[in-house]
């Protein structure tokens, strides 16, 4: 019974993530910047419920530019974040860029994306996403650099934070919560390891009540920070509501 319904969720994800290929094909480029939130923000709350994802969202994005910084769990935290700041642009990794028809969406909504694995593409992202922030956009991005497992934190990666920093605009955290009965932190939504686009698709559309939280914590300022120094504490931060919020 559980495959029939991952087979009928997954067969109404393809068809969603081809109408938003049209959307971004043939009308992105007429909208204005709140339009083309309001669609981002209308397709990923619709791709949670087509994939059988509640959505729990608590707090508010701060207006004007930001940086948010969330805990990085599954693939689907973008779309999770979106359904709830729509305005993001996030910062990944660039093999994305390259998935079978989601890269494409990614590209569409003004992803910025880095090579991980060079300090010099890093720089580069860091002077792109403070552009961004200068221009009033709001960036996102998951400073563990990969997906882990949860709910531990890996360690955050302090660069691409110097962008808010040089241009003093605020911090705001991000919480992501995925759960389901009898697990606070969810197993299905997990992307580690040699986990694969398609395998965690089954898992999620297979997985039954799946809920994710998005918490959005308070702005701080950023203006003379220490960014390593800001990095810690904003882990520490983020660690911390996650574990009261499975309590």
């Amino acid at each position: 019974m559980r495959s029939l319904i991952a087979v009928w969720r997954l067969a109404r994800v393809f068809a969603h993530v081809l109408r938003g290929l049209l959307i971004i094909s043939l009308r992105f480029g007429s909208l204005r910047p709140a339009q083309r939130h309001a669609h981002v923000g209308a397709w990923s709350r619709r791709l949670l419920q087509l994939l059988g994802v509640r959505l729990e969202a608590v707090g508010q994005g701060r207006p004007g530019a930001k940086l948010l910084v969330a805990n990085h769990v599954s693939w689907l935290d973008i779309a999770a974040m979106h359904a709830v700041l729509p305005e993001a642009r996030f910062i990944s990794k660039g093999d994305v860029q390259h998935w079978p028809l989601v890269g494409r969406l990614v590209v569409g909504v003004g992803t910025l994306f880095i090579e991980r694995a060079s300090k010099r593409d890093a720089l580069r992202v860091v002077h792109q996403t403070a552009d961004a922030l200068k221009a009033g956009d709001t960036v996102a991005v998951f400073p563990e650099g990969t997906t882990g497992a949860g709910p531990e934190l890996l360690p955050f990666h302090a660069n691409l934070l110097q962008a808010a920093i040089a241009t003093e605009q605020p911090i705001q955290p991000v919480v992501l919560r995925w759960h389901e009965p009898h697990e606070s932190f969810s197993t299905a939504a997990r992307f580690i390891g040699d986990t694969s686009l398609a395998q965690s698709l089954w898992r999620i559309a297979s997985a039954r009540d799946l809920a994710v939280r998005v918490e959005v914590l308070t702005a701080q300022a950023t203006a003379h920070a220490d960014r390593r120094a800001l990095a810690e504490h904003l882990r520490e931060q983020i660690g911390a509501a996650l574990i009261a919020g499975m309590r």
